[in-house]
């Protein structure tokens, strides 16, 4: 308990002064890299990496009955599981609250940009549509896997194509994939996560810095500055002022992020 305070001081002390331990400034993010198609079995799948921090997306398709309170529209859910290969924080077994708020985040954000046109996946109004399953997996965290999960799922989702559907045998042909794609918008929803440490704000934690931090907001919104869905994380307080600059970063951030990652989503 001793080192993670002293830690805590050495981080905040730095912040004061404008600085982190690995060179940034407190609202640079990390590299980011990415690798599509890296799943065979997947529709569409991306691997990003955020510094240290990996994760690897898959999206698969099926057809399935609509909901009952959207008969014309496609199935959309999102899971995410936090591999032990990836931290010895995580453990084997049921989906735990870190990986169900993980899934829950991603999906708010994809579902309130209505960044899937779900109307375009009904094959027949109240009997059959499209459903859109993205699965999360941690290959490595060191801090941010919120962020990285977010941008994995849209990079995905933009390469996705449906396979081929029989309708006479009403079955899909896996490994068959038609030149359709999954219909999405041209607006971007992209996930960015700020924290309070002190009195200060940063983005794209490590994972030293996500353990100390004493709030967190994540924002899913467009790099031209649509809001769709805002979500407080940890017990600090975050004051009016705070959190008018928490929108100004996630903005500013957003645009950031996009421009390095606009080239995999055409």
């Amino acid at each position: 308990m001793e080192t993670t305070k002293i830690t805590g001081e050495r981080i905040s002390q730095y912040l004061a002064e404008g600085k982190r331990f690995d060179g940034r400034k407190p609202e640079e993010f990390r590299e980011i890299s990415v690798e599509t198609d890296v799943s065979k079995k997947a529709e569409g799948s991306a691997r990003v990496k955020i510094g240290k921090t990996e994760v690897i997306v898959g999206v698969k398709l099926d057809v399935k009955e609509p909901y009952s309170d959207s008969p014309d529209k496609g199935n959309l859910m999102v899971t995410s599981e936090l591999l032990p290969l990836s931290s010895e924080r995580f453990e084997y077994g049921p989906p735990r609250f870190p990986a169900i708020e993980i899934g829950r985040l991603i999906d708010r954000a994809i579902r309130e940009s209505k960044f899937i046109d779900l109307e375009k996946l009904c094959i027949k109004k109240g009997e059959k549509v499209w459903g859109v399953f993205i699965d999360i997996y941690s290959i490595n965290d060191d801090g941010n896997l919120i962020d990285a999960a977010g941008l994995g799922a849209v990079i995905a989702l933009k390469t996705a194509r449906l396979p081929k559907y029989d309708e006479k045998n009403e079955k899909i042909i896996y490994g068959e994939l038609t030149n359709k794609k999954v219909p999405v918008s041209e607006e971007i929803p992209i996930i960015v996560t700020t924290h309070k440490i002190g009195k200060e704000m940063i983005v794209d934690p490590t994972l030293e810095e996500e353990d100390v931090s004493e709030a967190r907001i994540t924002i899913g919104g467009s790099p031209e500055g649509s809001l769709f869905s805002i979500q407080k994380g940890k017990a600090k307080e975050i004051t009016i002022e705070e959190m008018s600059k928490i929108l100004d970063i996630s903005e500013k951030t957003r645009k950031k992020v996009f421009s390095g990652i606009k080239k995999y989503l055409k």
